[in-house]
């Protein structure tokens, strides 16, 4: 599972509601998830909530959400609408292939496009870390194939 690229990437995470976040400090990641990604060997001690503000547009080359919701909370908060008008610039808010676009959903760069199964609902970690690495594992394919790796 692991490339030995991890120079070659900055990675943070963001929420897109402030359900985690509490003042100006964002709880700890979910124990559940926490006890999955424990027994994988990846450690996420000190990570915190953080909410997606409309500087991160700017400041990250790709902006990669988990499901529809997540993605048009994305769209809102990132003002995609009034870049595209500055700009001119389409950028892509429908269900359709986005990958390598600047804002998508990480199941985009796999051959099941959509949303990663969400845990909250369905208390199903597993599957939800298996679609994650599954979307980063497609993610870094589409690297690869790009030249960008």
């Amino acid at each position: 599972m692991k490339a030995g690229l991890s120079k070659e990437f900055y990675i943070e995470s963001r929420a897109t509601h402030t359900d985690e976040i509490w003042g100006d400090r964002g709880n700890p990641v979910y124990p559940p998830a926490k006890k999955i990604l424990m027994e994988h060997g990846i450690s996420c001690e000190g990570k915190r909530a953080m909410l997606l503000t409309e500087s991160d547009y700017d400041e990250y080359d790709y902006i990669i959400g988990m499901d529809a919701e997540n993605l048009r909370w994305m769209h809102r908060i990132l003002k995609t609408e009034h870049r595209e008008k500055a700009s001119g610039e389409k950028i892509p808010k429908d269900y359709l292939d986005r990958r390598g676009e600047k804002i998508s959903l990480l199941m985009d760069y796999t051959d099941r496009p959509g949303s990663v199964a969400d845990p909250w609902y369905t208390r199903d970690f597993a599957t939800t870390y298996r679609d994650v690495v599954e979307g980063c594992e497609g993610l870094l394919q589409y690297f690869r194939d790009s030249g960008a790796l």
